[in-house]
């Protein structure tokens, strides 16, 4: 194959953030737990829409932040994810292709609406979350395009899409049809209650189908069932040619391949405001950093300062020009 079209394909559950403001009693109105996160169905997502004020609304989901990230930074994304026909829809795919990345996956005409994560900002700046996770979780291999598979250096798939059968068999075309044409498979493991549920079936991808693989230290940890940071490290010695990227919050993040170690200090000074979006926008600096050809002790580097901005305001939306902001700390 030549060069990629694309640097990084993301594949994923197209979610669509709705932030609004709201005071204490409409919390309690509406009997939504304060600083919790709650999924809904679809009555109830519609309820609650129709009584939020306004607000802001942008694509979501894990692999759409990190694949709007990566645009962010300069580089060639497309995405591929399960919307409806409908109003949020057309709001998630404008807003991801307003971020630079390509987004031609067609629309479903019927079932559920479009995901959704209502987010309730109150005065204390605490966020109270309602999920709605609607059309995203249908995601099939029949949408999963082989020309695009084939276009793209890296695919790039999140570890929510396996609690569903037909997502799982999406993951499996999509991995097999990028090693099919010398490309890369990249995984990251979503969350640690994620790993609890598939923990048989994620080492089975890490063995079999990843050559890239995300994690923080507690998905780790549970992925490999040890209680330290040294033990987890150890079963990773084993992968020859697999990359692994691992954060560790405060401690920074440590990148290993074939024995090779680097561990990376987070960035100084940072204020924490929030922290969704953390692992996301690390990833997509990291994978920026591959798809140059950068060493990954640089591509650790450029996650950190990605990372960095996300938390430093609430939002898994940059605030600031990424590639700027990486530029202006030597990393590019």
């Amino acid at each position: 194959m030549g060069s990629p079209a694309y640097d990084v394909l993301g594949i994923g559950n197209a979610i669509v953030d709705v932030i609004a403001r709201c005071e204490d009693p409409f919390l309690a109105a509406h009997g939504l737990a304060k600083g919790a996160m709650t999924l809904i169905d679809e009555a109830r997502a519609e309820a609650l829409y129709a009584a939020m004020g306004a607000g802001v609304e942008c694509s979501g989901g894990s692999a759409g932040n990190t694949i709007a990230g990566l645009a962010n930074l300069g580089g060639k994304a497309a995405y591929i994810g399960r919307v409806r026909d409908d109003q949020l829809g057309k709001i998630f795919r404008h807003d991801i292709r307003a971020q630079g990345v390509a987004f031609d996956s067609a629309p479903a005409a019927d079932g559920p609406s479009t995901a959704r994560c209502l987010i309730f900002v109150t005065p204390d700046a605490q966020r109270t979350m309602q999920t709605y996770l609607g059309a995203c979780v249908d995601l099939g291999p029949d949408m999963i395009d082989e020309a695009v598979v084939a276009a793209a250096g890296i695919t790039y798939m999140e570890g929510y899409l396996w609690d569903k059968p037909a997502a799982k068999d999406a993951f499996r075309k999509a991995a097999t049809l990028a090693h099919k044409h010398g490309r890369k498979v990249a995984l990251t493991l979503s969350d640690s209650f994620c790993v609890d549920r598939h923990r048989a079936d994620f080492r089975a991808l890490v063995d079999q189908h990843c050559d890239i693989v995300f994690a923080n230290e507690a998905e780790l940890l549970s992925l490999y069932e040890v209680r330290s940071f040294d033990e987890a490290i150890g079963h990773l010695r084993g992968h020859k040619d697999r990359v692994f990227a691992v954060t560790r919050s405060e401690k920074g993040s440590v990148a290993f391949r074939n024995g090779e170690v680097f561990a990376v200090p987070a960035e100084p000074d940072v204020k924490v405001v929030d922290t969704t979006g953390a692992g996301d926008l690390y990833a997509a600096g990291f994978l920026y950093g591959l798809a140059r050809g950068k060493d990954l002790g640089a591509c650790a580097r450029l996650g950190s300062i990605c990372a960095a901005e996300i938390i430093a305001h609430y939002g898994a939306r940059p605030e600031t020009s990424l590639k700027t902001l990486a530029a202006s700390k030597g990393a590019m």
